[in-house]
């Protein structure tokens, strides 16, 4: 099963959106996509991230400030806005 996070981190021009899957022992999993752009010019990197949770939450957490550390904009407040 597979969830998207409660919610998404708009950062200047990107749309980071932490992806989080439960596995059948009980563990999630955590993704984050990275988008940008808009129409046909809309471009999406997908990052699959190796550390296992027992949390959702916390999955997503960790997801959403990698997102951001991968774009530069690290998880300092104010750089970041929920959408």
């Amino acid at each position: 099963m597979l969830f998207s996070s409660q919610r998404p981190v708009l950062s200047g021009k990107y749309l980071i959106s932490p992806l989080i899957k439960a596995l059948e022992n009980g563990w999630y999993a955590s993704s984050v996509s990275i988008r940008s752009g808009s129409g046909s010019a809309t471009t999406d990197r997908v990052v699959r991230l190796t550390r296992l949770f027992r949390d959702c939450g916390e999955a997503a957490d960790y997801a959403r400030r990698e997102g951001l550390q991968w774009i530069g904009a690290g998880s300092a407040p104010g750089k970041a806005a929920f959408a």
